[in-house]
Order: C-alpha cells, then sequence, then structure tokens
C-alpha cells in the first residue's frame, strides 16, 4: 500500500493546508483528501506541483507499506 505524507511535510515545512492550496492551485478540499489518505490516485502534475511548494522529493511524500494479511 502506498502511503500519502502531506501532513507529516506539511507540519516540517509549518504550512497550512490553505497555504499549500494557494500555492499549488488545488482546492483546499482536494489536498485534504491526499492528506487524509482519502484519495486513490494522485497525478503527477500534483506531484510536481506539491513537491516544488514543499521543496521535497516524491520520495519524501509517498511511502509504500506491506498491507497486514486479514
Amino acid at each position: 500500500m502506498i502511503r500519502i505524507k502531506l501532513d507529516v511535510m506539511m507540519a516540517q515545512r509549518k504550512m497550512s493546508l490553505n497555504k499549500l492550496s494557494e500555492i499549488v492551485g488545488i482546492t483546499p478540499a482536494n489536498l485534504s483528501i491526499l492528506k487524509n489518505e482519502k484519495g486513490k490516485a494522485v497525478r503527477f502534475s500534483t506531484l510536481d506541483a506539491l513537491c516544488r511548494a514543499l521543496e521535497c522529493q516524491p520520495g519524501d511524500l509517498l511511502e509504500y507499506v506491506e498491507e497486514e494479511e486479514k
């Protein structure tokens, strides 16, 4: 499973959801979906904009975690 660590990077950069939304050009609602790991996909253009705004690499925002067996 791929986890999105947007909340961690935002905290490290001391950036609010609204400020990031303004910089990236994505609605706060859509960023919130990513931040809360409710999204099913991320466009490369969105990932590019997030990395640019947060001054990070894609690997800083994405993490692979093995799913637990049920």
